[in-house]
């Protein structure tokens, strides 16, 4: 597949963006492709977020679980009515089954096991049937989180509609490095704020005009939550992820919006999102990348 002399004309009005060779174009192209299929398959994957079918917020003491509506928790009806109790003290959760009720941790049956301390390095998976579930935190509330591995949205699932991969938003921007202690308030879907360490700021030109947007860090990348003017009406509505690698020395970092994707609260009611901060709000239409999934967003930009 080649590129028209559009796109060329395009990468001439912004910048900060080289003209590319027909065969870097086309390297390109076959670059977002294979990463937006890699993204596809993480959606359906065991830990995608595509098979998720509940999320339930615990209190402290006994918080009792399964499919009858009596219950504290209504889980999915692919367990029993009457399936036992989540118990919440002084941060840690022990699960307890009730007698006859089948649960495996790691292939073992249980039918009492801690399955959240503060101190664990890693969730502890319960398996009932079909159902999976663990305990996330999200500041000081825990919750439990069920996946199906035979979710109607799996078998849903056609692909993640986008934009046609467009060289000219391939861009190259200069990270505004800030002090060791910068940070950026990042609020989620659940209204929780927490400062997250920000590197810096990142700068980038488009049509003659210069944006910013400020960067998290995550590892060895640059970690960028933004919406813009398509956001509620032909991209997600409450933005958009992207990421970029680490700049060297000389602070360059190339923004590529043909990998702008969906956060997972696009595809399912029972994540916790974070939401763009008010200052990666671009006003310009950033159309590459990801367009919103199925028939709308779950959740939308709030007014800030």
């Amino acid at each position: 597949m080649r590129y028209s002399v559009g796109v060329f004309m395009m990468l001439i009005s912004c910048s900060q963006v080289k003209t590319l060779t027909p065969e870097e174009v086309e390297a390109h192209r076959a670059e977002v492709e294979t990463w937006h299929a890699e993204r596809e398959a993480n959606l359906k994957a065991p830990n995608g977020w595509l098979n998720l079918v509940g999320l339930y917020w615990l209190e402290p003491g006994p918080n009792t679980f399964g499919s009858a509506t009596t219950n504290a928790l209504v889980f999915p009806d692919k367990i029993t009515e009457q399936a036992g109790y989540f118990l919440v003290k002084e941060n840690v959760v022990t699960l307890v089954v009730n007698k006859g009720v089948e649960a495996t941790v790691n292939n073992q049956l249980i039918s009492s096991h801690v399955i959240f301390h503060p101190d664990s390095a890693r969730p502890t998976q319960v398996q009932m049937g079909d159902l999976r579930f663990n305990i996330i935190k999200r500041d000081t509330k825990l919750g439990v989180r069920v996946r199906d591995a035979h979710a109607d949205a799996l078998h849903a699932f056609t692909g993640v509609a986008r934009y046609p991969v467009n060289t000219a938003y391939r861009i190259e921007a200069v990270l505004e490095r800030g002090d060791s202690a910068r940070t950026v308030a990042i609020t989620n879907v659940l209204g929780q704020t927490t400062a997250q360490r920000s590197p810096g700021t990142v700068q980038f030109t488009w049509n003659g005009k210069s944006y910013r947007l400020d960067a998290l860090e995550e590892g060895e990348e640059l970690f960028i939550i933004f919406a813009d003017s398509t956001s509620g009406n032909e991209t997600y509505g409450a933005g958009r992820f992207l990421y970029a690698k680490k700049p060297s020395a000389d602070n360059k970092v190339i923004l590529d919006f043909n990998k702008a994707y969906n956060p997972p609260c696009a595809f399912t009611a029972f994540a916790t999102c974070p939401l763009p901060p008010r200052q990666n709000v671009l006003p310009i239409a950033i159309r590459a990348g990801e367009k919103n999934y199925g028939e709308g967003p779950v959740h939308v930009l709030p007014v800030q």
